[in-house]
């Protein structure tokens, strides 16, 4: 289907770097009480943020920012190797009241065009799935959107994105804890591509880390733990990054 898109333009914007290929699609909640709020935020000037698109609840699609120049979603963010998260990606703002403000469902129809309007930007520029992301994934210690009752599975059963499939659920017992425990774990975590120190024990920052993790790819159990479950949904997402 193709997404019929209304204007609404943002002067939140600025150039690309001349050369640099959009390999990233960022996907965000917008967190606010409703849609309208979304979109007078997003055209603030004095807000300084925005995204090329918003989609509301109802399926209705804004434009805001011109896919070929940089808008301002991402903010300090990192993803395999990269800081510069927003001159490299397209981002959009899907509205749901978030967590502040009574996280709910994200409609079937809202899916469906996030759906067809994401499909539409993976023809025009090249990103792989494993650059299909959250804005959890990209700002772990900041941002929790979209969060674990977005349909990430659903996407990816469409083209948009990863999704391991036939992971067994191993649960939340096995929990590891110690250094030499955990770094296979960091490493499977740095290979898909957060930031996560190379060493060390199960402490706060990891468990930051891993419950971005869970709220893309684990969405049962938001508990920050290296369980086997965990572990198990781990080891498939690497294995579908390096393919």
């Amino acid at each position: 289907m193709t997404v019929i898109a209304r204007d609404a333009p943002s002067p939140n914007f600025d150039a690309r770097t001349p050369g640099q290929p959009v390999d990233m699609l960022i996907l965000h909640y917008t967190g606010m009480k409703s849609p309208r709020d979304a979109l007078d935020r997003l055209r603030d000037p004095e807000a300084r943020v925005s995204s090329h698109y918003l989609v509301e609840e109802d399926g209705t699609v804004w434009r805001l920012v011109a896919e070929e120049n940089r808008a301002w979603h991402a903010g300090e963010s990192f993803w395999r190797g990269s800081e510069q998260v927003n001159f490299r990606s397209i981002g959009i703002e899907i509205a749901n009241p978030g967590h502040e403000w009574g996280y709910r469902e994200f409609p079937a129809l809202q899916m469906a065009v996030v759906c067809d309007l994401s499909l539409g930007i993976l023809s025009r520029h090249p990103i792989p799935p494993r650059n299909v992301l959250a804005h959890s994934d990209i700002a772990p210690d900041r941002k929790e959107d979209p969060g674990e009752k977005f349909d990430w599975e659903g996407l990816a059963d469409n083209g948009v994105g990863l999704w391991p499939k036939n992971v067994p659920d191993l649960g939340t017992g096995g929990v590891l804890t110690d250094a030499a425990a955990m770094a296979q774990v960091r490493r499977d975590l740095a290979d898909i591509g957060y930031r996560v120190a190379p060493d060390g024990v199960h402490d706060a920052a990891l468990a930051i880390v891993l419950r971005a993790f869970q709220r893309h790819w684990r969405q049962q159990e938001i508990n920050g733990a290296a369980d086997a479950g965990t572990r198990a949904r781990l080891r498939a997402v690497r294995q579908l990054c390096a393919g």
